[in-house]
């Protein structure tokens, strides 16, 4: 059963490799694993985080890497694969933009988040529509939501700062969860995200070798 499930995420991991074209990039080379579509960062940061936790699952097993049909690759190439996507979303891209509010000097500050594009008002506390007029205004959010990701650029790497546009401007729960996992699978040394050693309890993909013959005796 672990060779199976091994195998099949050894697939996936092959499918973010430029090498075979599974998913297209755009020219400032984030992959497309929703195929072009909205609101990609939250399906590449995942990805960067399950491509880091593999690698750290190939080092446990004493294995320096996996196999693509013939073709063998090493660990290091997913960690790589995972860094320069997450470099990508932190800035560098063709618009040097961080797609992380507060991280660096440019970043989104028209984000579709209803709590921090409404002023704080003592005694007021819009209704449903009631925050549309905030919403459809074109100044900066009056509160900065620092650490959120937003839904991030399109296929041709553009992005419009438009709180209107959920496409680009949206944050989500499950993009920034990925996004948190992945930055702490790439930081520190040694075993990546895998710090509490938990794959030392998973059993070996391969037979350990056989022991040394005795000394032979005529």
């Amino acid at each position: 059963m672990l060779r199976t499930y091994h195998n099949q995420t050894s697939t996936i991991m092959c499918s973010y490799l430029p090498d075979f074209r599974s998913f297209n990039r755009t020219k400032g080379g984030l992959i497309q694993l929703n195929h072009g579509q909205p609101q990609p960062l939250q399906y590449v940061v995942n990805a960067a985080f399950l491509a880091s936790l593999f690698s750290d699952y190939l080092e446990a097993a004493d294995t320096p890497g996996w196999y693509c049909g013939p073709h063998f690759y090493s660990i290091e190439v997913l960690r790589s694969f995972a860094r320069t996507q997450m470099e990508y979303i932190l800035g560098k891209n063709p618009l040097k933009m961080s797609y992380v509010v507060g991280h660096g000097k440019h970043y989104p500050k028209r984000v579709h988040h209803r709590g921090a594009s409404i002023p704080k008002k003592k005694g007021v506390h819009p209704g449903c529509k009631g925050g549309w007029t905030w919403r459809d205004t074109k100044k900066p959010n009056p509160h900065i939501i620092v650490g959120a990701m937003v839904a991030g650029p399109d296929r041709h790497d553009g992005f419009k700062d438009v709180r209107r546009n959920r496409n680009y401007t949206e944050p989500t729960l499950a993009g920034n969860a990925g996004l948190v996992a992945a930055l702490v699978a790439l930081s520190g040394e040694g075993h990546g995200v895998d710090k509490n050693t938990m794959f030392s309890a998973v059993p070996p993909m391969f037979p350990s070798p056989p022991p040394p013959p005795a000394p032979w005796k005529p």
